[in-house]
Formats: C-alpha cells, structure tokens, sequence
C-alpha cells in the first residue's frame, strides 16, 4: 500500500479580531487625548445681558481691584487674606445676604477664588458676579 503525502495546509490570516483590537485602541486614544485648542481660547471678561431684578435682597458687594485689593460695601480693607476678608464678611453678614462679587476684568483669578473661600467659611451660600453689559 502506498501511501501519498498529505499536502500541507496553507497558514490562513484572520484579519477580524485584529481590525476589532485597533479599533478598540483608536477609540481609547480619542477618548483619552486632550486637545491644545481650549489653551487657545482668547477670553474676555465680564460682560453680561441680563434683566435687572425688581425684588433686591440685602446685598454684600465686594470688590476686587487688579492689584488685588478688596473692599467691602466701598470700605477698603487693608489686610488681603482669607481671614481678614472673612472677618469683614462676618461683620456685615445677614441671613439672607447676597454676596456680589464685583471684580476687575484684569483682577487676579486667586483674588476672586479668596473672596469665595471667606463666604464659604462664614457660611454664605448666595453668591453672584457683577459684569457689564455689553451695550447691544
């Protein structure tokens, strides 16, 4: 009995579950990639068109200069911490205050962020930006 010899089998490629990884890698890099163009952004502030309010509650206003300065109801303070804004704060506070910060387009972001802080810390949950409007 003679016996041929088989002819081999030729390897074949699946190219499916490879298209399916790189797919699943692609969508993972698109999620996860962060984009230069939000550094881009050329921002002016504050401006605003808003309707004024009929009923005004009592409000606080604290402003913030652009050297970083603050005063409060047009009292300036001296001190520019956090404690001393909020010892101010708690000397004028009532309980239903509002807080308005009115702060200097060029005014240092930290500054607004210490003035936010000392409401926080005396307990002031009403709080709003003064802006502009845009004369439209």
């Amino acid at each position: 009995m003679k016996f041929r010899p088989l002819a081999p089998e030729e390897p074949e490629i699946n190219l499916i579950p490879f298209i399916d990884v790189l797919l699943v890698i692609l969508i993972f890099l698109m999620l996860t990639t962060t984009y230069s163009k939000f550094t881009e952004l050329q921002v002016t502030l504050p401006v605003a068109d808003a309707e004024a309010q009929k009923d005004r509650p009592r409000e606080i206003i604290v402003a913030v200069a652009s050297d970083g300065r603050y005063a409060i109801n047009r009292q300036p303070l001296e001190a520019t911490g956090v404690d001393a804004v909020a010892r101010a704060l708690r000397a004028v506070n009532d309980k239903d205050s509002v807080l308005i910060i009115s702060a200097d387009a060029a005014a240092p972001v930290q500054a607004v962020v210490t003035v936010m802080d000392a409401a926080r810390r005396e307990g002031m949950t009403r709080l709003t930006f003064a802006a502009q409007t845009s004369g439209r």
